[in-house]
């Protein structure tokens, strides 16, 4: 073996045993932050997708794993999504999950909606069945004691109709959803939705008590070519400048994560920067963690996304 392959190699040996001893629980920070801490179910898509644990385990978990609240991602349960009747199994999601979280005692924190149609759509006929597709997991949210349920918008590409559209969404959907004390809050998720400044526009024209937003450290790609690493992203919003414009109608916060590096920290992502945007919005709700699978398992990834929220919060 060559000398410069067998230094490369030992190289990545060492960053690997750094990180995991990094991703570990017992890695403990001593002062409470100004957060709660939450889990994103996205975090374990490829387990659960993969078959390798039921949607109905997330919240063992997260409980396994120190977090107070669960955020829910409606396309990992199979048996709702792909229903015909999905007005009775929905009522079934109710009930295993509150009975969970009861016996675990966590807080249902929020549901992620995807795959529900487009809210941004010129479509009127679809615009309308979308909204009323989102309708059910706004009375499922609350059943479950869900401060709010995630949305996408997603539609034209056109910025005046898209405003247009979406505020429209929003409104009707925010109407119906302040009879059951859920927000409807949507995340900079790609497309037009991660122009921090178009999407405030949207809110300023939505203008409901009840509507706000999910900002997300790292999905502020405008373009339709968005990644991370070698894919990069042809025009991307500044993130620190959205976080920090998406503070204002914030009711959550996700804290994305992709690839750590040998102390710890996020490479794309300054989470220090990121706090403390978010602490000096006055926000001490839930931020929930989001890792993205990359250069650790699902497990290792979300444990170090955890420790390096309390590490960043013990630094601010």
């Amino acid at each position: 073996m060559k000398r410069k392959n067998f230094l490369s190699i030992l190289g990545m040996a060492s960053l690997g045993t750094s990180i995991g001893a990094f991703a570990s629980d017992k890695y403990i920070f001593k002062d409470s932050p100004f957060f709660k801490l939450s889990l994103a179910q996205w975090s374990l898509h490829n387990t659960i997708r993969g078959g390798k644990m039921s949607p109905y385990d997330f919240g063992k978990f997260a409980k396994k794993h120190g977090f107070e609240g669960l955020e829910y991602v409606n396309t990992l349960y199979k048996d709702v999504m792909e229903s015909k009747e999905k007005s009775k199994t929905i009522k079934s999601f109710i009930k295993k999950n509150n009975q969970i979280v009861n016996n675990l005692d966590l807080k249902n924190v929020l549901i992620m909606i995807d795959d529900e149609g487009d809210l941004s759509t010129l479509n009127e006929k679809r615009r309308l069945k979308a909204i009323e597709n989102h309708k059910i997991w706004v009375e499922a949210a609350s059943e479950m004691g869900c401060h709010s349920i995630r949305v996408n918008l997603h539609g034209t590409t056109d910025a005046e109709k898209w405003k247009a559209t979406s505020s429209e969404s929003l409104s009707k959907l925010s109407d119906y959803a302040s009879d059951y004390n859920v927000n409807i809050i949507v995340e900079n998720h790609g497309g037009l939705s991660s122009d921090a400044d178009l999407l405030m526009e949207v809110m300023s024209l939505v203008n409901k008590k009840n509507c706000g937003t999910l900002p997300d450290f790292g999905n502020f790609c405008i373009s339709r070519k968005w990644g991370y690493g070698d894919d990069g992203c042809e025009n991307e919003f500044d993130k620190y400048e959205g976080v920090k414009k998406l503070m204002a109608k914030a009711f959550s916060v996700s804290a994305k994560s992709h690839v750590f590096d040998e102390n710890g920290d996020e490479k794309e992502i300054d989470y220090k920067k990121m706090l403390s945007i978010v602490k000096e919005a006055g926000y001490n709700g839930y931020i929930g963690v989001e890792y993205e699978k990359i250069s650790l398992s699902e497990e290792d990834g979300i444990i170090a996304t955890k420790n390096l929220l309390l590490k960043a919060a013990s630094e601010i």
